[in-house]
């Protein structure tokens, strides 16, 4: 009976590391596709940041070119009302 047992508890054992060694590789398979997806989301949000500190530069940009044409815009005006101002006399 004793090897009996010892056979039914080696077997219990192999049965038990087979199930243990294929939960660690789904395990660790899990791991790297969580992994792969973290530095596919890290890219994005690296180019989202990209494409951000682009547009924010542009409007920038931009908003300093409207304020510019702002200004320009009063010196003309100023401009037009003095000559109708001589006109007018």
């Amino acid at each position: 009976m004793a090897a009996e047992e010892v056979l039914q508890t080696v077997d219990h054992y192999k049965t038990e590391i087979e199930r243990l060694t294929k939960e660690l590789t789904e395990t660790t398979h899990e791991k790297i596709q969580a992994a792969e997806y973290g530095l596919v989301v890290l890219e994005e949000k690296l180019t989202l940041k990209q494409q951000y500190d682009e547009l924010e530069a542009e409007y920038d940009s931009l908003k300093q070119e409207l304020e510019q044409l702002k200004e320009l815009k009063d010196v003309i005006y100023d401009i037009l009302n003095q000559l109708a101002f001589q006109f007018s006399m």
